[in-house]
């Protein structure tokens, strides 16, 4: 890749080699207050989308997860209950601020996980290490995408299953200027009220626009090398859980 070429950061086209220490910077900020905006920014709803991907997961006693961008450990934490003693947990996340709320949040609650700050573009681990990979709501924040879905293919073991839960494109024609509203005007005011970081908001409303939609990642998994790809909008496409196996 050429050094001056550029990708996206919300609306704004940046170079390539500056978009990862931004979206660090925007993490950095609103670690803290991260969860309390969750709720607030989906009206409770993540909880339900995560608990759908949980679901969807069937995780078995004694299998190995991956939990990308795992941020505040909630996916981590119900999995370490699904996997049990002989099972294994690694909530990863590229973000140190990040990795150390959810370490916190997890060591309050008793929950017992492996931790490992990555980058999902270039995992650390062993080709064919886990059963299961998740990453929910991190996907749009990686720079390179392509290369973040074939590493995750490479740690993957055969058999074994990836789950993308990410924003996406809202189905529902007549709603899209009160979501648009929403995104723009109203997020970045509560991310001002909450978290005293209206930019940061205003970024993350912007990195879903700029998503691939539903369609175009399932296209992307097929490419990288996933295979019996499918996908599954949540609450009329605002959210898309994408689901693909390595054979």
């Amino acid at each position: 890749m050429s050094s001056d070429a550029t990708t996206h950061f919300g609306f704004q086209q940046v170079p390539v080699s500056q978009k990862a220490e931004r979206v660090k910077q925007v993490f950095e900020s609103v670690a803290d207050r991260y969860d309390v905006m969750n709720d607030l920014m989906s009206l409770g709803i993540h909880r339900l989308w995560k608990k759908i991907v949980i679901a969807t997961a069937g995780v078995r006693p004694g299998q190995r997860v991956l939990d990308l961008a795992g941020g505040t450990g909630d996916l981590a934490a119900q999995f370490a209950k699904l996997t049990g003693e002989h099972g294994q947990v690694v909530l990863a996340d590229i973000n140190g601020a990040m990795l150390e709320v959810g370490r916190d949040n997890l060591f309050n609650r008793g929950v017992v996980v492996n931790y490992a700050q990555v980058d999902a573009e270039m995992l650390p681990f062993a080709d064919n290490s886990f059963d299961l990979i998740t990453i929910a709501f991190g996907l749009r924040n990686v720079t390179d995408k392509n290369a973040a879905l074939q590493s995750m293919l490479r740690v993957l073991k055969p058999g074994g299953k990836v789950l993308i839960l990410e924003f996406s494109e809202l189905q529902i024609e007549p709603l899209k200027p009160i979501y648009d509203f929403y995104s723009f005007k109203v997020l970045p005011l509560l991310g001002k009220w909450v978290a005293d970081d209206a930019e940061s908001y205003r970024y993350l409303a912007e990195s879903i626009r700029m998503h691939p939609n539903q369609a175009t990642l399932l296209q992307m998994m097929q490419q990288a090398g996933f295979e019996q790809c499918e996908f599954y909008n949540l609450t009329g496409g605002v959210v898309a859980v994408h689901k693909g196996y390595k054979f």
